[in-house]
C-alpha cells in the first residue's frame, strides 16, 4: 500500500498497478484510506470563493480530477452563459482561478473531470446559491448584513437558564392564526415580527412575542441549510419537508426566504431572524445534518467521487443514515470540511449551538475536534454542542462512534439526547401503547431517580458531567407527548378531545425533566398539548398537520403557564443547571412507597438560589398520597397544577404534605 502517488489526475503504485480511467469504487476506497494519499493531498489553505471588490479567487479541492473548468452565469437559474474559464492545478490537489473585477452576484458551476467523466456541480464551499442550490453564487457577505448586524452578539445565558425549544422555521408561523403577515408566514422573517397575537386580537401572544413570555432561552431550528426535498421554484402550499436532506451545507435554505431566486436574500433574512432572536435574549441552536446528503449527486461527491462518503468493502456507499449514504467524518479532508462549515455558521451567522443529527455516525475524534474548534472562538466555550447518540442503520464506521457506548470518549461539553430519560418518563417511542412512569409502568421509578441525577449516579450511562445529558420527553421524531399519552390511554384516541388525566400526566412529565439535572429540551407546542393526530413521523406530511396551532396555545393556556412557571422556578435554583460533575452527588433520595419518587437537593451557597434547598415529589398514581417532609419549613412552589405558587403568598408546610394524583410537587426550604 506504500508509494501511492497522484500525478496528472492518475494514481500510480510502485508495483505498477495503475488507475487509468477504469477505477472501481473499491479501488477508490483503497486509495482514500491510504496514509500517503492524505499526506500528499491534505490542504489547510482557503477553499471556496474568496471575494474582493477587485476580483474573486475560486479554489476547489479535487485531487483526483484530470481537469476543472468554471462556467459563469448572470442568473441562478436559466439565462445565458457569461463565460467559461479553466482552473489551474496547484499543490495538495487544489484547483484555482482568478476572476478579475466585481463578481458579487455572479453565479457559477464547476465541470470536474474524473476518470474521463465530467460532472457539472456546485461548489462544496459555496456560501450562496441560486434557486434549489444548483448554481453557486459569489457573494460579498458584507452586503448581506442586516442593519446593526455588526452589533449583534450572542446572549449571555447562564447554565441555570438553559432550556431548548425545538421548531421548524415553517411550522413556527405558517398557521394563519399566528398573526404574522401573510408574506412572512413559514419564513425566516416571521421571527422578526414584533407583537404578534392570535388572529391579531392584541391579547394572546404568538411567535416571538410568545417565546419571550414563555421563558425558553434557546430555540433549536430544524435544518436551515439548503435542502433538496422542497422545490424552491414552486409555491409551498402543498409542499412540505422537515429538511433533513442537505444539498449545500453552507447556504441557508431558500424556501424559507421571501425570494429564493436571489442568493443574497436568504442570507440576509436568515441573519435578520437570528438577530431578532438575540435581541429577545434567545440563543439559536442549529440542527445540522452532515451525516448524509439528499442525493449522491451532490457537490461533494461530484468533486471527489466517493471520498466524502463512507464505503462498504466492495466500495459501495455505506448507509448508516438510512438515506442512501453517510459522511466519512474520519477521512482528513472530510473532517476539515465538517469543522470549516461549523465554524462558518458560528462566525458568520452568530449561531449559539449545534445539534448533530445522528451523531453516532461520526467518529468521536471528529466531534471532539469540532468542540475544540468552537472553543477557540471568542466566547466559543458557551456555544452548545449536543446530538443524537445513535445511527439510522448499519454503518461501516467501526471506530469509536460518537454514541452512548463511547460517551466517556467525548468531551464533557458534548451532550447527548438521553432516550433513557425519555422512555422512562413516557414509555418507548416505537410502541404507541407502551407506558412509562407517568402512565403507571411498574418498576419504572428506579429509572426516574437515575434520570433526576442525569444518570451520573448510574452504572448504565455515566456522563462526565450532568450537562452532557439532554433531558426530554418529545422531539420532532416520533409521537408528540400529547399523542403518546392518549395512545397509551385509548385504543382509538380522539386526539383533539380535552382529557384531564392526559393533561395531568403531561404536567407530571414536564415536572420530572424540568426538575432534573441536565439540559432541558422540548418540542415546540409540547407545552400546549401539540397533536399530530397520532402520526409518528410527519417529515413530509401536510403543512396543516405540522404547523403550530396557535389556537391551542390559548385553549391550553394553563398548561403553557405550567411550563412557564417551571422554567422560571428552575432558573431560580441554579444547582439544577450545574455543570459540576459532582453536583448530583448532593441529591438525597427518600425511602417512599413505590412508585412515589422523592428527593432533596441543597443549594450552593452564594449561587443566588431563591431557596436554601429544594424538595421534590413525583406521584404517578391516580390517588392522593401523603408523604413526610424533611425537618424544617417548606414553601409550596408547585403543586402539580400550578407551578407559579412560589410567586404568590407563602403556603408553608411542616412534617407532611399531600401529593395530588399525577403530580410533580415542589417545595423550597424557607
Amino acid at each position: 500500500m506504500n508509494g501511492l502517488r497522484l500525478r496528472s489526475g492518475h494514481v500510480q503504485r510502485k508495483n505498477n498497478f495503475k488507475f487509468r480511467g477504469s477505477e472501481t469504487p473499491a479501488q477508490w476506497k483503497t486509495l482514500f484510506e491510504n496514509v500517503p494519499f492524505h499526506r500528499e493531498n491534505y490542504y489547510t489553505g482557503p477553499l471556496g470563493p474568496d471575494y474582493t471588490p477587485g476580483g474573486t479567487c475560486l479554489r476547489l479541492w479535487a485531487p483526483t480530477a484530470e481537469a476543472v473548468t468554471v462556467t459563469l452565469y448572470h442568473k441562478g437559474d436559466g439565462g445565458a452563459v457569461l463565460g467559461t474559464e479553466p482552473l489551474v492545478r496547484g499543490a495538495q490537489g487544489v484547483w484555482s482561478v482568478w476572476l478579475p473585477g466585481e463578481q458579487h452576484g455572479r453565479y457559477y458551476t464547476f465541470a470536474v473531470t474524473v476518470d474521463d467523466v465530467t460532472r457539472e456541480t456546485g461548489d462544496p464551499y459555496a456560501r450562496a446559491a441560486g434557486v434549489n442550490g444548483v448554481r453557486s453564487m459569489i457573494v460579498d457577505l458584507a452586503r448581506t448584513a442586516p442593519s446593526g448586524w455588526e452589533r449583534d452578539v450572542r446572549p449571555n445565558i447562564s447554565p441555570a437558564q438553559r432550556a431548548v425549544w425545538e421548531v421548524s422555521v415553517r411550522d413556527f408561523s405558517q398557521d394563519a392564526a399566528s398573526g404574522v403577515r401573510p408574506a412572512w408566514r413559514g419564513k425566516y422573517m416571521a421571527f422578526t415580527q414584533q407583537g404578534t397575537t392570535l388572529h391579531g386580537d392584541g391579547i394572546h401572544p404568538t411567535c416571538l412575542n410568545y417565546l419571550k413570555r414563555l421563558g425558553v432561552k434557546y430555540v433549536q431550528l430544524m435544518p436551515i441549510f439548503d435542502f433538496g426535498s422542497v422545490d424552491e421554484a414552486k409555491p409551498l402550499l402543498r409542499q412540505y419537508n422537515w429538511g433533513y436532506d442537505p444539498t449545500n451545507f453552507n447556504v441557508p435554505e431558500g424556501s424559507y426566504s421571501t425570494d429564493p431566486t436571489r442568493g443574497e436574500v436568504r442570507i440576509r433574512e436568515c441573519r435578520e431572524m437570528i438577530a431578532a432572536l438575540h435581541a429577545a435574549g434567545i440563543g439559536v441552536v442549529m440542527d445540522v445534518v452532515y451525516n448524509h446528503t439528499y442525493r449522491t449527486e451532490n457537490p461533494l461527491n461530484s468533486t471527489v467521487p466517493y471520498y466524502f462518503f463512507r464505503q462498504n468493502p466492495d466500495g459501495s456507499f455505506s448507509n448508516g443514515s438510512g438515506c442512501g449514504n453517510e459522511f466519512a467524518s474520519e477521512r482528513p479532508m472530510a473532517r476539515r470540511y465538517l469543522i470549516d462549515s461549523i465554524l462558518y455558521w458560528a462566525k458568520e451567522y452568530h449561531i449559539d449551538g449545534f445539534r448533530f443529527d445522528l451523531m453516532g455516525l461520526y467518529d468521536a475524534e471528529s466531534i471532539n475536534a469540532v468542540r475544540a474548534a468552537l472553543d477557540s472562538l471568542p466566547g466559543g466555550r458557551d456555544i452548545l454542542l449536543y446530538g443524537e447518540p445513535w445511527q439510522g442503520g448499519a454503518s461501516q464506521l467501526h471506530r469509536y462512534e460518537a454514541n452512548k457506548a463511547n460517551l466517556a470518549m467525548l468531551n464533557e461539553r458534548v451532550g447527548i439526547f438521553c432516550d433513557d430519560t425519555r422512555d422512562a418518563i413516557k414509555g418507548g417511542c416505537f410502541d404507541a401503547r407502551e407506558p412509562g412512569y407517568v402512565e403507571g409502568k411498574p418498576g419504572s421509578f428506579w429509572d426516574i431517580g437515575a434520570a433526576v441525577a442525569a444518570w451520573c449516579r448510574s452504572d448504565r450511562l455515566p456522563p462526565h458531567a450532568p450537562n452532557q445529558i439532554v433531558s426530554y420527553v418529545s422531539a420532532h421524531d416520533n409521537f408528540t407527548l400529547w399523542d403518546k399519552l392518549l395512545c397509551v390511554r385509548y385504543e382509538k384516541p380522539e386526539f383533539t378531545a380535552r382529557d384531564t388525566v392526559a393533561l395531568a400526566q403531561n404536567r407530571l412529565a414536564a415536572g420530572i425533566y424540568l426538575t432534573s439535572f441536565g439540559l432541558p429540551f422540548m418540542q415546540a407546542g409540547e407545552e400546549f398539548a401539540r397533536t399530530k393526530k397520532g402520526v409518528g413521523n410527519s417529515y413530509r406530511s401536510s403543512p396543516a398537520l405540522n404547523r403550530l396551532d396557535w389556537n391551542r396555545a390559548e385553549q391550553y393556556h394553563a398548561l403553557v403557564d405550567y411550563y412557564r412557571g417551571l422554567l422560571a422556578l428552575r432558573a431560580a435554583f441554579p444547582r439544577l443547571g450545574s455543570t459540576d460533575r459532582h453536583a448530583p452527588e448532593a441529591l438525597q433520595f427518600f425511602a417512599l412507597e413505590q412508585p412515589l419518587v422523592g428527593w432533596m437537593l441543597p443549594a450552593v451557597w452564594g449561587d443566588g438560589a431563591a431557596w436554601s434547598a429544594l424538595c421534590v415529589f413525583y406521584n404517578p398514581t391516580d390517588t392522593t398520597c401523603t408523604v413526610s417532609l424533611p425537618a424544617g419549613q417548606w414553601k409550596l412552589l408547585s403543586d402539580g397544577t400550578s407551578s407559579s405558587l412560589w410567586r404568590g403568598p407563602s403556603r408553608v408546610f411542616t412534617n407532611e404534605a399531600a401529593l395530588a394524583p399525577y403530580s410533580a410537587t415542589v417545595f423550597g426550604a424557607v
